[in-house]
This record gives C-alpha cells, structure tokens and sequence, in this order.
C-alpha cells in the first residue's frame, strides 16, 4: 500500500469512528428524552428528580469536555475515546439495573462522564486527520449529522421499547453500540498536541465546581425554593468560583481555555448565541417531552416519533450545511436556524394542555430540527476554523462546551421554572380544591400533604392516594386537585414554550445584527499567530 493510500484509508477509518462515537454519545444523551413519562411513573418521582435523570447525565459531560479535550492532547485520542466508550457501558449497565431514581442518576453520572469524552475527542481526530480546511468543514458537517441520528434514532427506540414494557432494554443497546464503537476506533489514526499544552488543575477544579453548584441551584431551587439560604449560597458559590476561574486563566501561562479568543467580537457573538440558542433547542425538545409524557401521559412511541422529526431534517440536510457552511456568511446561516427554533417555541406555546392531539407538535418540531440543523454544523466550523490546527483539541472542547452548556441549561433552567410556577399555582389553589371535593379528615390532610410535598408533578402522576396507615382504605384523589395540578404543569410548561421561544429569537437577533460585516466562516486560513484572533475579523 502506497502512502497515500494509507493516509487516505487512516482518514476513513478515523472519520468512521469519529461518527460512530458521537452517534454513541447523543443516543446515551438523548435517550431519557422519550422516557421521561415512563420514569417518572416507574420511580414516582417529583419534578426535580425527574429533571436530575437528564442534569445527571449533562452535568459531568459540560464539566469535564475541556479536560478531556487536553488529555487527548497529551496522551493520544485513539485510546481516551475508547475509555469514553467504556464508561459509556458502565453507565449504561447500573441505569439498566437501577432500582430506584438515585441508582438511575449514579449511572447517569458515569455515562455522562464517557459523553464528555466522546464528544470533543471525536471531533478533534477529525480535526487532526483532515487533509485541508474544506475537508475539515465536509467532516464536521458529517460529524454533526451523526449527532442528530443519535439523537433521532435514541428517543424513538427507548420510546418503543416503553410502549412494549421494556424501557431498560434500550440501556443494552447502548451497551452494544459502546462495544462497538470500542472495536471500530481500534481501526483509527491516532493523533495529539502535546505542543504548549498540559493539565490546568486549578482551572479544571474552579470551572468544575462552579458550574455543579449553579446547576444544583437551579435545578433543586425549583422544589426547595430560591429563597432558601443554601440554594442562594449555592448560587453565590458558583458565581465566585466561575470567577476565580477566569483569573486563573488569564494569569496561568498553559490554559484549559484560552480566554484571549473571547477578544475578537465575533467569536464572542457566536459563543453568547450557541449558550442561547442551543438552550432554547433543548429547552423546547425537553417541554414537549414532558408535557405528551410526564403531563399527559401518552405513549412514549409518540415521543420518539416527534424527536424523529426533530432530527431528521439535521441528517438530510448535511449536504446543504456543508455547502452553507463553506460558501455563506455564518450571520446568515445562524440566524435563519435560530429564528426557526424561535417559531418552533412560540408555536407550541399556543398549545392547549387539553388537547391530546400529538401531531399538532409534528410541524412545529420538524421547524425545530431545520434550525438546529442550520445551526449545530455552523458554530462548530467557526470554531475549529478560526484556530491553529496544533489547538484543535481546545477548540473542539470549547465549542462542545459551549453547545453542552447551553444543552445543561435547557432541561435544568425550564423545568426549575414550570415547575416552580406549577407548585406555586397548586399551592395557591389546593385548599379550595380539596374543599371542592368533599374529601373529610384524615384523608383531606393526606391528599394536602401529598400536594404540598410532591408537588404538581406529584398529584397528576397519582389516581389515588394511599391511606395513612395499615388500618386506612386507599384515598380517592380528589378529581378537582388532579385537574389543579394537570392545568397548573399545563399552564407553566406553555410559558416554558414561550421562554424558548423569546430565547431563540434572542440568539436570531444577535447574529444578525452583531455579526454584521463578518466574513465567510470556513474559508480563511486558520491562524498560526498566539493571540489566536481570528482572520478576517
């Protein structure tokens, strides 16, 4: 075999394996997506620990995506790829065994930790191995519509397996994708950066714990209460961690993230927006997940049907980002994707929560995956492309950050509002409610505690109350609480609709107007300089 021909088929096998991980991740990622009605029954769990199935998993992925991209860079990514793989297994197996939520979130946690690696080593070997810059931008583009095929693919299959009483099923297919992946990367070029590059300890352990305490804060201050002291001692803790995390940056001589790249405008511009938009995406997909699902109680098939929709239109359309991504301003690529997620939100916001009709939401979703299609390829190739190939391993952590957090924060930030919003509506009305209903003591008591410590998601998951003691026949649950708590989720989950929606607008409006001027990401030269500013600006 020639040179040629094996740099040529090293390229293959890496692009191959890069796919085929990111694929791995995005379905272990997405796949509570579709199962969040089925857990939420199958645990009886609250809104919070409902929500914490998904803040498990995305958490330690958002954390640790900068420390794995610099591992990879010292050590190798061939081998720190199948080790994502295999947490990815490990995770998977304690969720499939999982008894209670809490054992659910233990593997949730570990197979995050595997995503946190998956995700930005596949996308720097891709870096590393392209031969130019244009098969850099095809590759990513790639590498992006795999992404949405996990992401399409995971939904649907948890979503029948739920229907058919056997959710736990789909944790083994991701073991056998992990397995998998495993074998295909050992086929890979392996590549790495050890060049001006080492562990950033303080940095990794401020970002870290800064980024955890504000994610507990919002996601457990939306049952707990904002108001309590350790919710705003958490708050106040990740705000001054996150800033000791900057210093240390700007100060240490090799760091985690290179701040400096935040001084050009429109690299900034694109960061704001990808936190944003990319919120407003998830937040929208997690919504409708709850309310067919954890509201409504509809079959989890339908679920993965709409996330099939969602990400269909991202896989189709590879080619054409791929073009748009080498030949058009990414202001206009952006900001087209973002006010398509924006229609989507604003759209199922109108949505009536009495109304079971399921394919009101095909329209709006498949509006939601065009733009996260337009969108997700894009920022992607403006960061790779406006940095030195040697520092593709940060570039690709950074934006797989920046994307992962703005993906943390949809699920964590809508539901610590609806939910908040609907337990404060049921709380206001749940006296009259049981008053309404004729219910006498001690069952009144029983049904009033219940609401009050469960909360919304609580009631609406419960037809009938169990009695307060051995010698206490089960409660009727008061049908006029059930429709309080029903129409209170409904109610807070339409404005978490609308919130997503005004997001992404917001995201529309600050590529359009604050990218003006930018030239065509993808087509410059990459540069070589070390105030990693890009070209063009």
């Amino acid at each position: 075999m020639t040179q040629t021909a094996a740099r040529k088929q090293g390229y293959t096998a890496t692009v191959v394996a890069s796919c085929f991980a990111v694929l791995l991740a995005q379905v272990a990622y997405s796949l509570p997506g579709a199962l969040n009605g089925t857990l939420q029954q199958e645990f009886q769990t609250t809104g919070a620990e409902l929500t914490w199935v998904t803040a498990a998993f995305a958490i330690p992925m958002v954390v640790f995506e900068l420390t794995t991209g610099v591992i990879g860079d010292l050590f190798g990514r061939k081998r720190l790829l199948q080790v994502g793989a295999l947490l990815t297994v490990a995770g998977s197996l304690v969720s499939y065994l999982a008894e209670t939520v809490q054992i659910l979130w233990v593997g949730q946690v570990v197979a995050g930790l595997g995503a946190a690696i998956l995700y930005p080593i596949s996308l720097a070997m891709l870096a590393a191995v392209s031969p130019s810059q244009e098969a850099r931008s095809k590759a990513i583009a790639l590498w992006a519509g795999f992404l949405s095929i996990g992401a399409a693919i995971s939904p649907l299959m948890g979503g029948w397996l739920a229907a058919e009483g056997n959710w736990r099923t789909s944790y083994l297919v991701v073991i056998t994708a992990a397995v998998a992946s495993i074998v295909i990367t050992q086929f890979a070029a392996d590549s790495s950066t050890p060049e001006g590059r080492k562990l950033d300890m303080p940095g990794q352990v401020t970002l870290a714990l800064g980024l955890i305490a504000i994610l507990f804060a919002a996601t457990q201050g939306s049952e707990a209460g904002f108001a309590r002291p350790e919710i705003i001692g958490a708050f106040v803790a990740g705000l001054v961690l996150l800033g000791a995390f900057v210093v240390i940056e700007l100060r240490t001589d090799v760091p985690l993230l290179h701040l400096n790249i935040f001084a050009n405008r429109s690299y900034t511009i694109v960061a704001i927006a990808t936190v944003v938009g990319m919120f407003a995406f998830l937040a929208t997909c997690y919504s409708m997940s709850i309310w067919i699902g954890a509201i409504q109680h509809q079959s989890a098939l339908k679920i993965g049907v709409l996330f099939l929709l969602i990400q269909g239109p991202a896989f189709v359309l590879v080619p054409v980002v791929s073009h748009l991504i080498r030949n058009f301003s990414p202001r206009w690529v952006l900001t087209v994707g973002f006010a398509l997620i924006a229609v989507s939100g604003i759209w199922c916001s109108t949505f009536d929560i009495h109304d079971l009709s399921w394919t009101r939401f095909i329209a709006p979703m498949l509006a939601l995956g065009a733009g996260f299609a337009l969108t997700v390829g894009s920022i992607t190739a403006v960061a790779i492309n406006t940095v030195p190939l040697r520092l593709a391993g940060m570039a690709s952590a950074t934006t797989n950050l920046l994307r992962d957090f703005g993906f943390a924060l949809g699920p964590v930030l809508i539901a610590a509002f609806a939910v908040s919003r609907a337990n404060s509506d049921l709380s206001a009305g749940v006296g009259g409610a049981i008053g309404e209903s004729g219910l006498g003591p001690p069952y009144a008591d029983i049904a009033g505690g219940i609401a009050h410590g469960g909360g919304a998601m609580a009631i609406n998951s419960m037809p009938v109350v169990p009695g307060a003691g051995p010698d206490l026949p089960p409660v009727p649950m008061p049908e006029s609480l059930h429709v309080l708590a029903f129409e209170s989720l409904g109610s807070a989950y339409s404005l978490g609709f609308l919130v997503a929606g005004l997001c992404a607008a917001a995201a529309a409006a600050l590529t359009l107007f604050g990218l003006f001027g930018s030239k065509r990401a993808g087509v410059e030269e990459p540069l070589v300089d070390e105030e990693l500013v890009p070209a063009g600006s």
